[in-house]
């Protein structure tokens, strides 16, 4: 079956979906905006609900960009979360949090919280981050080098994992009689010391009904590969194209298989936009609608901060300038070029084909035609589901959940009820032996 991730956000992913008459001018800070979000996508049997996150606003720097963009506005992530669990049943709950500006022990206990909380529905999508902007609110000037971060947030993952380990399984023993909390021979330390971490363990929060967390990942790099085909379960990627999707999906499980790992064992969903309409005309015009309110300068302002230098020194009719070496998204950034070479599109061009909707890849059309996209993609080998982007809430989402999904559901693409308990169950994805268990299970064996 298609798997479908919520990539949530109270007012829209449409770069100017809080200007729209229709969305909460403050929902990327309105609670009820979330909860009525992700309690739409459980109804319609959606995997997930993701949040993104970074420590900086987008153009932090720039008073201007800050003055008219809703990204000067974001709630915690795990914060968040933790009320739409309280709020939900069964969709799972996935939130960013970075390799470079936190430290393993607390990233392990948040997640592992969260998954007791939510009885077994969480996910950490693990990033690196991405400018100067979220350095300088941790003592740094500058953002650690690409390389550099992705051999500490290997080192991380590491640290995480062992953490969530700590714990076995059957490790709580609850016996009030005897006065016994747990088994001792059951819980363990983890005494890692490496080139970034000397963590002692053990975790304070033993294993949820799905072992641990799902790990998340969203890299395109090289090192974003390799490391997904490593650590990764599920990869939220950027896709414009069919053939290059195939390609990535092909490249990183086939890593993966390199590794021992099988590839169910990793879901990939690429980021989409839709759009419905009652007709193909109603879809163009809604979108457009939308794209009609971006304001140049920040469209230009956005697209910089992808490219890593100021693009608003070049004509904005004109050609879009090569990109340089960048410290920061650099798969983004290749995918967002290589759009505009081979569209031969200027710099508002650019900005108006990728801005509003984060580079993802947007559908337009009736619930019909965005179904038969979604099902040429998925029955063609080039990912394991999607992460929907809607470009305002909570129209285009109510109009994804009652049109796209029964249509998805009537082609038996599609659940129409959630298979198991967990995230991990509904995700189909292996359950996580305990790393302790299955030495004993192996020296018992010998």
């Amino acid at each position: 079956m298609m798997k479908l991730g919520l990539f949530i956000e109270g007012g829209g992913h449409h770069m100017a979906a809080w200007r729209h008459p229709g969305v909460a001018s403050n929902g990327r800070i309105r609670i009820e905006s979330f909860m009525d979000a992700a309690q739409m996508a459980e109804r319609a049997k959606f995997d997930m609900v993701f949040t993104a996150d970074t420590n900086a606003s987008f153009g932090a720097d720039d008073v201007f960009y800050w003055t008219h963009s809703s990204a000067a506005s974001r709630l915690e992530p795990l914060t968040m979360l933790g009320a739409l669990s309280a709020v939900t049943k069964h969709i799972g709950l996935v939130a960013t949090m970075s390799t470079t500006y936190a430290e393993p022990f607390s990233v392990a206990r948040f997640f592992a919280s969260l998954d007791q909380i939510s009885h077994g529905r969480a996910g950490w999508n693990l990033v690196t981050s991405l400018t100067d902007a979220e350095a300088k609110n941790f003592n740094k000037e500058a953002h650690a080098a690409h390389a550099d971060r992705y051999v500490r947030a290997r080192e991380f993952a590491q640290v995480v994992l062992g953490l969530w380990d700590t714990w076995e399984d059957d490790a709580m023993v609850y016996d009030k009689a005897a006065g016994v909390y747990l088994d001792p021979d059951k819980l363990h330390f983890l005494n890692h010391k490496g080139a970034h971490f000397s963590v002692r363990g053990p975790l304070m929060v033993q294993r949820s009904s799905q072992g641990h967390p799902v790990v998340v990942q969203a890299g395109g790099s090289e090192d974003g590969r390799q490391l997904a085909a490593e650590t990764a379960e599920v990869i939220f990627t950027v896709q414009q194209d069919i053939d290059a999707a195939r390609e990535f999906s092909a490249d990183v499980k086939g890593r993966a298989a390199k590794l021992g790992r099988p590839p169910e064992a990793i879901k990939i969903l690429p980021g989409v936009m839709p759009v419905v309409g009652k007709t193909r005309a109603e879809a163009e015009a809604k979108y457009e609608e939308l794209q009609d309110l971006i304001q140049p300068q920040i469209g230009v302002r956005q697209l910089s901060s992808y490219y890593g230098f100021d693009l608003a020194a070049f004509p904005i009719d004109g050609p879009v300038p090569e990109p340089r070496e960048t410290n920061g998204e650099q798969a983004r950034v290749k995918m967002i070029s290589e759009l505009a070479r081979r569209e031969n599109l200027t710099i508002r061009g650019l900005y108006k084909r990728i801005i509003g909707q984060r580079a993802h890849r947007v559908l337009k059309g009736t619930a019909s035609d965005i179904a038969d996209a979604l099902e040429e993609w998925f029955v063609g080998g080039a990912c394991d589901g999607f992460n929907v982007l809607p470009p305002t809430f909570p129209r285009d989402l109510n109009d994804f959940c009652e049109g796209v999904v029964p249509e998805l559901q009537r082609r038996g693409l599609f659940r129409k009820e959630y298979e198991g308990k967990t995230l991990r169950e509904n995700l189909g994805l292996p359950y996580p032996v305990n790393r302790h268990a299955a030495a004993r299970d192996r020296k018992g064996t010998v």
